[in-house]
């Protein structure tokens, strides 16, 4: 049964992942809801492997493929800007997911200068509808 569910999760994933999604077919979030940064702080040095917490208020967490209303996982964009709303977010070097429920990771960085910032997907890495974005923060990797 789990590998049926998996399978069928997988193909409504590769079935949205190219497409835009109506607006009205979007996980919706609660009036409220936020993600943000635990740590690290803004204009904070710090070494890598960087560890970095993430904060969610007003939904829950849910792994990738869980269906239930007001939740979602973490994706971290790193020196990037948001995604297209309504359409699929891709597995990338500067967009992680974490679709296993995470709310931390260890991010290996390369010293320098970088802007992090957290938006909510559903359980098909689809931004929420209003998408629920974290304010970016820039750290300094020594």
């Amino acid at each position: 049964m789990k590998l049926l569910h998996s399978l069928c999760f997988c193909l409504a994933f590769l079935a949205t992942s190219n497409a835009a999604i109506a607006d009205d077919d979007l996980s919706p979030s609660p009036e409220g809801a936020a993600v943000y940064f635990i740590s690290p702080a803004d204009d904070m040095t710090v070494a890598s492997p960087v560890r970095v917490v993430f904060g969610l208020r007003n939904m829950g967490v849910a792994p990738a493929g869980t269906e239930k209303e007001h939740t979602g996982h973490h994706h971290l964009l790193i020196n990037r800007d948001l995604p297209p709303a309504g359409e699929a977010m891709p597995n990338e070097e500067d967009l992680l997911h974490f679709g296993g429920g995470q709310t931390e990771a260890m991010v290996d960085l390369p010293p320098g200068t970088h802007t992090l910032q957290l938006i909510l997907g559903d359980m098909y890495h689809i931004p929420h509808s209003p998408p629920v974005v974290s304010t970016p923060i820039t750290i300094t990797v020594k």
